[in-house]
């Protein structure tokens, strides 16, 4: 029998100390559980992705180091082997400053770890260049490699013959062959595959296949937390060799899990945790997102202007899940145009949570600055200047607060509004992190509502959002009687335009063959490219879909296709 440890863990871009501290943690763990193997995640020691780090050499030098050191303090644990995910520089290549056509010296490698000595180095094979990754960018694929370095990686344990792979290596088919014709008997794959909703399945639905494909057994080791706009949902798993699950563990937290392998025929066995619902995941994703990125980056904590709707609502109650209430502050800054009840409901709702809650007027500013403003703009009519001026006094004072008390703005804006650049530059967009940039308006009541049935740590159901923030009109209030439906499509007709021209790259005609108005989607479709140069300029946010507007939306400002 093998006992395999799957180490879960949440790593630090660049935290090499510190990450090696977590891999130890979780190799005490699988040691004090009488584990033979433990699995950690691509690229665990250095966090992933580590981007243009690997471009410096003394970055590499530094990931190799640590690898070492690690080695050396898992001799506290005899016998055990551990897979580790490094970076992996090549000896006598071209150095990486060249311009060298040459194969480039850098790698993402998997090392077995075992009694001081790195008995083992696996080069991945496949490398992604899609979506949010550009691993071509910096890494070699491991078949360029000399055959003394490029090698299936299948090394023993207790008499178990493993094949490791890197992700991508087992969505294809070469990888995990080469494996089982050097003997592996049991499949490892190590992974930092970035969230988006129902990814869970999608890979369980993949690993599955390449175990059935290949009549071997699969364990797979993942990632969680938050790294800048990505995050990583854990999740591991282990699989049968007929692609049924055989252990899971839970999602979004750091996590050793235990898998058990039993030879002739091998069999595996674990305790498997369900999946979460799709909104459910959402929620989990956005709270890691913010916590992570408020955490890892040293913020106290986070401040968001709250206007009684629905998206700023949304965006207070994941920061106080995600932080706790004594670390959010919500700001209440009202204008002429704004409704009585909003003042009620922005109260309401900060005390339900347990907030800090404050109120600074704009109407002083706002009158000042059309003072200021009154003779250039004689004899003109007010229209969006004047609106955009609230919305920029407001950013205004959000940035003045964070920069004196060292907390991170938490925008509100939604994928939705982002698309259709229905947000001000310097106004709404003014902070540090969109925490719904990846959320369309369609689920963000959606998330709203689900947050509300939830259940608190006493078991007790409250709601944290108050119901008329969910059931109002949207507006921006920036304008008597102004609700969004005045400048937008109903949002569910948006939101599914948005979808299919978008995250499914669906032409105008495409979505017209589908039903939907021409005039309408041809002004969406205009509204999403002329709005380009304000994306570009937003803070980054959490990437909830398999194409937000960050790393995998590439496309340029100035442009005069429109399809």
């Amino acid at each position: 029998m093998l006992k395999v440890a799957l180490a879960q863990i949440n790593p630090t871009v660049g935290e090499l100390q510190g990450n090696k501290a977590k891999l130890l943690q979780a190799a005490r763990q699988a040691h004090e559980q009488g584990a033979q193997l433990m699995v950690s995640p691509e690229l665990s020691l250095c966090g992933y992705p580590p981007e243009d780090l690997l471009l410096r050499p003394g970055f590499m030098g530094a990931c190799h180091e640590m690898l070492v050191e690690l080695a050396q303090d898992l001799r506290a644990y005899p016998g055990m082997a551990v897979v580790v995910g490094h970076p992996h520089r090549v000896r006598g290549q071209e150095d990486d400053r060249t311009r060298s056509t040459h194969v480039p010296r850098r790698f993402n490698a998997a090392s077995v770890l075992r009694d001081g000595v790195i008995e083992l180095t696996y080069l991945k094979r496949e490398l992604p260049n899609y979506q949010v990754f550009d691993e071509r960018r910096y890494f070699a694929s491991g078949r360029l490699a000399s055959s003394s370095d490029g090698g299936p990686g299948v090394f023993e344990v207790n008499g178990v013959r493993v094949g490791l792979l890197i992700c991508e290596d087992a969505w294809f088919e070469e990888p995990a062959r080469a494996a089982v014709e050097a003997g592996a008997e049991l499949l490892c794959v190590i992974n930092a595959s970035p969230f988006h909703l129902n990814k869970a399945q999608e890979r369980e639905a993949a690993m599955a296949q390449c175990a059935r494909a290949h009549d071997r057994p699969l364990l797979y080791a993942h990632l969680t937390g938050g790294q800048d706009e990505v995050v990583f949902d854990g999740a591991s798993f282990a699989l049968q060799a007929d692609g049924s699950v055989a252990a899971r563990a839970a999602s979004f937290q750091d996590a050793v899990v235990i898998v058990q392998a039993e030879t002739a025929p091998m069999r595996l066995s674990g305790a498997v945790q369900p999946l979460p619902s799709l909104h459910a995941q959402a929620w989990q994703a956005l709270v890691t997102g913010v916590r992570d990125y408020v955490d890892k980056n040293g913020f106290p904590g986070a401040i968001i202007g709250l206007s009684g709707g629905v998206d700023s609502a949304l965006v207070l109650a994941v920061a106080v899940d995600a932080l706790g209430p004594h670390r959010v502050r919500a700001v209440m800054m009202p204008s002429p145009y704004t409704a009585e009840i909003s003042w009620v409901d922005a109260c309401d709702m900060a005390q339900r949570l347990g907030v800090r809650y404050d109120e600074i007027s704009i109407e002083p500013s706002f009158n000042a600055f059309r003072a200021a403003l009154a003779l250039q703009f004689r004899g003109l009519a007010e229209d969006t200047t004047e609106e955009n001026l609230q919305a920029r006094i407001r950013g205004t004072l959000l940035m003045a607060l964070s920069n004196k008390t060292g907390s991170i703005v938490l925008t509100t804006g939604n994928k939705s509004e982002m698309a259709t650049g229905y947000c001000t530059l310097y106004g709404d967009m003014a902070g540090g992190f969109a925490v719904i940039k990846d959320v369309a308006k369609t689920l963000v009541w959606e998330l709203c509502l689900w947050r509300n049935r939830q259940p608190d740590a006493q078991g007790l159901v409250q709601e944290v959002i108050p119901e008329r923030i969910i059931t109002r009109p949207p507006s921006a209030e920036l304008r008597p009687n102004q609700v969004d439906q005045d400048s937008l499509p109903p949002y569910e007709v948006l939101d599914a335009i948005l979808s299919r021209f978008m995250e499914e790259d669906q032409s105008v005609h495409e979505i017209v063959a589908a039903g939907f108005d021409r005039a309408t989607v041809e002004r969406v479709v205009r509204l999403i490219s002329l709005n380009e140069y304000k994306r570009r300029q937003a803070p980054i946010g959490i990437r909830i879909t398999h194409r937000s507007f960050g790393k995998d939306w590439r496309y340029p400002i100035t442009s005069k296709f429109r399809a």
